[in-house]
């Protein structure tokens, strides 16, 4: 009777352990972004010392060497006035994509902070806390005023 309930216990425990995690680990699938909800809420959350003006998607190519096809979808704020904030949130064909997108974006944070760095040295420095990161086949690029702020928005949009 003891080996009886000493075996269901240790099936009990894997199985709750299996069950744990499962839990940590979610369907495996990301979370489905809302492309514009996300960067209009950046747009207006942590942008603090300027105002951004929305880019057409046919210019992103041009801006950040996206090929045809890579973006399916995107919304793009972008400084008119000399300072470094930018915000780009897209969404990518497939995550492959995602992964040579956030390349793209990265490349850009480069480039951006090299450019700042020779005439102002307070945008240069929000270059180096750039958030790129990417959730499935969506890929964001936040350069802003409050950082602490947009990590609570993308948290929440599914980053």
């Amino acid at each position: 009777m003891r080996k009886h309930r000493n075996r269901i216990a240790v099936a009990a425990a894997a199985i709750l352990a299996a069950l744990a995690l499962t839990a940590c680990s979610g369907s495996g699938k990301a979370k489905d972004v809302d492309v514009a909800k996300t960067a209009d809420e950046l747009n207006s959350s942590v942008i603090t010392t300027d105002t951004l003006t929305e880019t057409k998607q046919e210019m992103l190519g041009s801006i950040y060497f996206f090929e045809d096809g890579q973006v399916v979808n995107s919304k793009v704020y972008m400084s008119g006035n000399a300072t470094a904030d930018e915000i780009v949130v897209v969404e990518c064909k497939d995550e492959d994509t995602a992964k040579k997108v956030t390349e793209l974006l990265n490349t850009r944070v480069k480039n951006q902070k090299d450019l700042f760095a020779a005439y102002n040295a307070d945008e240069a420095a929000k270059l180096d806390k750039a958030i790129v990161k990417s959730s499935g086949k969506y890929v964001v690029m936040c350069v802003c005023d409050d950082y602490d702020k947009a990590e609570s928005i993308l948290k929440d949009a599914g980053f």
